[in-house]
């Protein structure tokens, strides 16, 4: 028996895409070639193409980015006091 339409992947358009993500379409197909979207040209002409799941993945992975950067430059902003304390290394 044939998979449910359920569970069949989604694909929608780059125009979709980029209007969920607020960028433009060209970033969108720069996306998939460089891998951090799935998606592939698909029809007759070939279209590009963008799995929907692939785009919860992609914002989970820029939250997690956006989420390093902050506390690296929270690290970086922090003085020597704050890290090690005010004492006086004891010999």
């Amino acid at each position: 028996m044939a998979d449910s339409p359920a569970s069949a992947p989604r694909f929608l358009a780059p125009a979709q895409v980029a209007e969920l993500l607020a960028i433009d379409v060209d970033e969108v197909v720069a996306l998939v070639i460089s891998g951090r979207l799935r998606g592939a040209q698909l029809g007759t002409p070939a279209r590009w193409r963008v799995a929907e799941d692939s785009i919860a993945e992609y914002l989970a992975e820029q939250t997690e980015e956006a989420r390093r950067m902050a506390l690296w430059r929270q690290a970086d902003a922090a003085s020597f006091p704050e890290v090690w304390g005010t004492q006086r290394p004891t010999r």
